[in-house]
């Protein structure tokens, strides 16, 4: 197994592992198309002999407003402050093998290289368990988790990692 480049050919393998890793929360295949447009340096997937098993989605963000779950953005911001982490998506064959690890190092690293030290994602479906033992921690603001609430249900946690240039 080995994570390499997203390219434009992968789109529809990406959106398979979508739909059978996320269930409700998967998103169009344009949404993840758009990603790759956008910041090509952040997307990545995971590749064995049979084919895409997994992919990882990072950009640049603004902390205090996730992008909407399914929706276009269009840009990105010019005064990003972190490193949004869209998605880390790996089907059920391949997990535990240490590939959701590897994956999340890919982000530090990127995190690293670009000078945006906090990384931000939602977590759904008990990801928050995954990511705490990788580091995240929930966001602590009220007016943003209900508003989070709202748009992706009682479920989503907001979670934070800053990452440490060493």
């Amino acid at each position: 197994m080995i994570w390499r480049l997203m390219t434009g050919e992968d789109m529809d393998a990406v959106s398979a592992v979508s739909d059978a890793v996320h269930g409700p929360y998967t998103e169009p295949r344009a949404v993840y198309a758009e990603r790759r447009d956008l910041y090509p340096t952040g997307c990545f997937v995971l590749e064995t002999d049979n084919g895409v098993v997994g992919y990882l989605i990072v950009h640049p963000w603004r902390h205090e407003a996730p992008p909407p779950l399914g929706e276009m953005v269009h840009a990105l911001p010019n005064t990003a402050d972190s490193l949004y982490l869209h998605d880390l998506a790996l089907t059920p064959d391949v997990r535990g093998t240490g590939m959701g690890a590897s994956g999340t190092a890919i982000a530090f690293d990127l995190a690293v290289s670009t000078g945006l030290y906090d990384l931000f994602l939602l977590a759904v479906g008990n990801a928050d368990r995954f990511w705490a033992t990788r580091g995240f921690t929930p966001v602590r603001n009220v007016a943003l988790a209900d508003h989070l609430c709202t748009a992706y249900g009682p479920e989503v946690i907001y979670i934070h990692c800053r990452v440490s240039s060493t």
